[in-house]
């Protein structure tokens, strides 16, 4: 007897209903262990989240707020989520942002008062985006050249970004006509990137997601999405193939890079105006568990990205409100990191999710 259409149809949604399911019981545990340290510290977790909410989907403001915060987290998180689809571990976007973000500035500088903003936007966008992609192409090439593990050199690029930047911010870029914080030149309002229209939010959320969008439809439609998905389940059986391992390596890292590259350029040009201590705000790191949550996948990342916008938007709130400082937060997000890593394990490990396709041969 042929088994039914619906049949198949079914089974697939049951079997991949496990990269929803495990990911939601890893938030439904971070959330219960989170409460449990609020309540060893004396606060009130329904409290805490009442007021996350609040403070990130509450009102027009918040949301507006929150997506504006979700915007850095999409470009970090696919710098992690492009990488992860060729099998390398990136975790330098918080580095390739601060970088970026700084050189998109760096550039404007002598442009300022001289081109037109649109024109200067577009190179700033563009130096910020090839820095970037160079910042974490050269940790996909010590990869590939000489077997330097990727999530070590990320990270360590990281830390040479933000020192590079400091380095010129409070030396020769550094703007005399600002004492109390190392700046560059003040970009100027003509200069900065607007707000999409009806709303605060800048033109980079938008961005966000037509790149997740692309980079989505790059990975999954095209030959060089399946010849990085080869690479990434089994680089020898790919060499083996034919396939140029190397260059779909630092091809994927550079993609990676570029759009943390753009997370920097945008905060540079829409929200700080300058490039300063401020643009290592964490965003990179936090891209990292955005990216992990989503599966690596660009359009899941999209979601998944707000979410964590709208808890970063509410940390003021619960900072007044609970008298709780800023780290809360980040304790919040270092707890759910450390479950979904854990929660690795269980994929595989329900029966409900497995299919014996045995039974359904006739």
């Amino acid at each position: 007897m042929e088994p039914s259409p619906w049949r198949g149809v079914l089974q697939r949604l049951r079997r991949d209903s496990e990269y929803i399911a495990i990911p939601v019981i890893a938030l439904v545990i971070s959330a219960v262990a989170f409460s449990l340290f609020l309540l060893a510290i004396g606060k009130a977790p329904l409290v805490f989240f009442e007021l996350v909410h609040r403070g990130g989907f509450g009102s027009a403001f918040s949301i507006q707020n929150t997506l504006q915060r979700a915007a850095p987290l999409i470009f970090t998180a696919l710098a992690v989520a492009i990488p992860a689809r060729i099998g390398l571990v990136m975790i330098g976007g918080e580095g390739a942002l601060v970088i970026g973000g700084f050189t998109s500035a760096a550039i404007a500088i002598p442009m300022l008062d001289r081109i037109s903003p649109m024109p200067t936007l577009m190179i700033m966008a563009l130096v910020g985006a090839l820095t970037g992609g160079v910042w974490i192409g050269l940790a996909g090439f010590l990869r590939h050249a000489r077997g330097v593990n990727e999530t070590i050199s990320s990270l360590l690029l990281t830390y040479i970004g933000i020192a590079v930047m400091n380095f010129f911010v409070e030396g020769a870029l550094r703007d005399l006509t600002n004492p109390n914080k190392p700046s560059t030149k003040p970009l100027g309002d003509a200069y900065m990137v607007g707000k999409i229209p009806g709303t605060d939010v800048h033109w980079g959320f938008a961005a966000g997601i037509l790149i997740a969008i692309l980079l989505h439809i790059l990975m999954t439609r095209t030959t060089f999405g399946f010849a990085a998905r080869v690479t990434g389940g089994n680089p020898r059986a790919a060499m083996a193939q034919g396939l140029p391992v190397g260059k779909l390596i630092v091809i994927c890292s550079m993609l990676a890079g570029a759009c943390a590259g753009l997370a920097g350029f945008f905060e540079v040009a829409a929200i700080q105006g300058r490039a300063n201590a401020s643009i290592a705000a964490g965003y990179g790191f936090t891209g990292i568990l955005v990216s992990f949550l989503a599966r690596h996948n660009p359009i899941a990342i999209i979601v998944v990205a707000i979410m964590f916008g709208g808890i970063v938007a509410s940390g003021g709130l619960v900072q007044r409100r609970m008298d709780l400082p800023d780290a809360t937060v980040l304790v919040l997000q270092g707890m759910t990191f450390v479950i979904l890593l854990v929660s690795e394990t269980l994929y595989g490990r329900f029966a409900f999710f497995r299919i014996d396709e045995g039974r359904d041969r006739t």
